[in-house]
């Protein structure tokens, strides 16, 4: 597979990496084995998608118990990214915790759930809105002094626009500039998808301005860019789809136009090219120094997802996805 650059530190990649969430949180738990899962890491390694991305909050706490158990055996195939400051309380309650004496807790509890003397991307998952967003930053850059942690990133949003309008744990690019200057931003995680484009406007130019990394996350609209969801399948209670006003059953009928598209574009490309692969392939087009982040549980869409590196996208498919509408519903 294509390598990719990651920041000013210079680490390589596979063009494609793999998103561990699914594996033990935000979607059905009763779908979740770990055996399953572990094949789906070994599938990516395998196929030369080597970035593996993580949180403590994924749990919270088991998802890097499971990374945990590859890495022991192929710790020299990946490239391990993981996050800090999100804590997920008794009753699901998520709140940010930017304190620096709990940063470093936090990585080093990470480090021995991961079974690795070192993590090779450290993301602050969100700003503790009362804690300067530096100190947070200068205690993770400490991490990097003392040889716990080789870059760090951000899990940011850009501007809150009156479609996506953010919070106020979620980083801006001003709050990027500001820790920018603290300690250099390696790579940028935030959601970018066919139908979810508010990235490009400008949080995605200020990574190629600075030679900074981007991780799209939710690459496949959490499912929906894949084309096996359909309008009014239902989700069980514990699936985060459940209440996104993006899976209803009206917005994902709504929605069906841009599957159809992606449809189309794979169709031009001979069997065995899906949808999925079309959307991520796109993303791979936005920039060398993007990084699509699926996820996924299941070793087989693990192999689909990384083929996608593969797949050279024409003139006129691009312009055919350009075209497609964005994603209809509002956010949380």
């Amino acid at each position: 597979m294509e390598r990719r650059t990651i920041g000013a530190a210079t680490l390589e990649v596979g063009a494609i990496g793999l998103g561990c969430m699914p594996m033990s949180w935000g979607y059905s738990r009763s779908q979740q084995r770990g055996d399953r899962s572990l094949r789906a890491v070994h599938a990516a390694l395998d196929a030369g998608s080597t970035l593996l991305d993580t949180a403590d909050m994924y749990g919270p706490f088991t998802n890097e118990l499971l990374v945990g158990r590859a890495l022991k055996e192929r710790r020299a195939d990946a490239f391990v990214a993981t996050k800090c400051g999100l804590l997920v309380g008794g009753d699901a309650h998520v709140v940010a915790d930017g304190r620096p004496g709990y940063v470093k807790r936090a990585c080093d509890a990470s480090l021995r759930r991961l079974q690795t003397d070192v993590i090779d991307l450290y993301q602050l998952h969100r700003a503790d809105p009362d804690v300067p967003v530096e100190e947070t930053w200068g205690a993770m850059a400490e991490l990097v002094t003392a040889g716990k942690v080789r870059a760090l990133g951000v899990c940011a949003t850009g501007a809150p626009t009156a479609r996506r309008p953010g919070a106020p744990h979620e980083v801006t690019i001003r709050q990027l500039e500001r820790v920018q200057q603290v300690f250099p931003v390696s790579a940028v995680q935030a959601e970018l998808s066919v139908w979810a484009p508010e990235a490009l406007d400008a949080l995605l130019p200020w990574c190629a301005a600075r030679g900074v990394g981007f991780l799209a996350a939710m690459p496949l609209g959490s499912g929906f860019l894949t084309g096996t969801l359909t309008p009014g399948q239902g989700f069980e209670p514990d699936d985060v789809r459940a209440r996104h006003p993006r899976f209803t059953a009206e917005m994902m009928a709504a929605n069906q136009p841009v599957v159809a598209g992606l449809r189309r574009v794979a169709a031009r490309h001979g069997d065995g090219v899906t949808p999925a692969q079309v959307a991520l392939a796109w993303l791979l087009g936005r920039g060398p120094h993007v990084v699509p982040v699926p996820g996924t549980k299941r070793e087989e869409w693990a192999r689909e997802n990384a083929a996608a590196a593969g797949l050279a996208l024409t003139a006129r498919d691009e312009a055919e996805i350009e075209r497609l509408p964005g994603a209809r519903g509002s956010w949380d």
